[in-house]
């Protein structure tokens, strides 16, 4: 797809073109979706456009019918315009690419996509069950119990893994970008800074600020086991409601994440915190840079643990 990316956006003319070319096009139809085994151009009158889902840096997203099959899907409206004014039109490709190519239950599913002069448009699968951030904090306690954290945690690694087993490195991990299907399963969306790195390590510091790792803080290369730590922090927000880092000053965030400097709220199982100190505290880049003692493992974990497979 890199070889098309200079005719991505063309605006010698002073007019915003068609976003991907169309050899581009044509080639990603060979791995999307498509009607009666041959091509299908896609179009906004496809669709019945029905109440919005909510809205992006680039856009809105709406509940939408397909007309011909009444099947209902999200669709996603990203502005060319202001896709260029921010400069990031390599960005959205890399994303339509990852997402198309990833098929899996945990993932939201991106069916196809199309553009005209104004947006581009993603057909993205329903989650039903709106989004993860909205149900914790609409909880009195605004965090999920440990059998739910269990559930949602086991399904949000299954993805992961098989994102890394595809060479790609999801880059912002937090439940704002976790949705949820009908049935309540964990859908993981949003791969706007997923990167396909399958030879080469990365150094752009990117994501949300309180799920940093400490080698982007510190602008060192790194692999996919930044997503690793991101699953630390993630179980400590469902379990507590809020990031282990957080900080009402940015440097103070990022000196608490260069330290792994955190505390347990005292209802927290052991086995809980044996689990997220595994995913944080046991990160490659802390073993890299300190080594804990020899009793710091605690073996008493069973209770966590046994909650999180319990679903498998």
């Amino acid at each position: 797809m890199n070889k098309h990316l200079d005719t991505v956006f063309d605006v010698s003319d002073n007019k915003m073109l068609d976003l991907v070319s169309r050899a581009t096009i044509e080639k990603m139809k060979a791995h999307i979706i498509n009607r009666n085994g041959r091509p299908y151009e896609w179009s906004i009158h496809d669709f019945d456009i029905g109440t919005p889902l909510g809205r992006g840096r680039f856009g809105r997203v709406y509940l939408a019918r397909d007309r011909h099959t009444n099947v209902v899907f999200a669709l996603k409206l990203l502005h060319k315009s202001e896709i260029i004014k921010s400069n990031v039109q390599r960005q959205v490709l890399r994303e339509i690419e990852i997402n198309c190519h990833l098929k899996h239950p945990n993932i939201l599913n991106m069916f196809t996509y199309f553009d005209d002069k104004r947006f581009i448009y993603l057909v993205l699968e329903y989650a039903a069950g709106g989004e993860l951030y909205r149900k914790m904090n609409s909880l009195p306690e605004k965090h999920f119990s440990e059998k739910q954290s269990a559930k949602y945690l086991y399904q949000v690694v299954n993805a992961l893994n098989y994102c890394h087993k595809k060479r790609v490195i999801h880059r912002d991990i937090k439940p704002e970008n976790i949705l949820l299907s009908a049935n309540d399963d964990i859908k993981l969306s949003d791969f706007g800074w997923s990167v396909h790195a399958p030879n080469s390590t990365r150094r752009t510091m990117c994501g949300t600020l309180d799920y940093l790792p400490p080698e982007m803080v510190l602008k060192e290369n790194y692999n996919e086991k930044v997503d690793n730590w991101c699953i630390g922090v993630l179980c400590y927000e469902f379990l507590v409601g809020q990031p282990p880092f957080e900080s009402s000053v940015a440097d103070a965030t990022y000196q608490k994440i260069k330290d792994t400097k955190y505390t347990f709220p005292d209802y927290i199982s052991v086995g809980a915190k044996d689990l997220i100190r595994r995913e944080i505290m046991h990160h490659p880049w802390v073993l890299q840079h300190y080594n804990p003692p020899e009793n710091f493992e605690n073996t008493e974990r069973k209770d966590f643990i046994e909650v999180l497979i319990a679903d498998k």
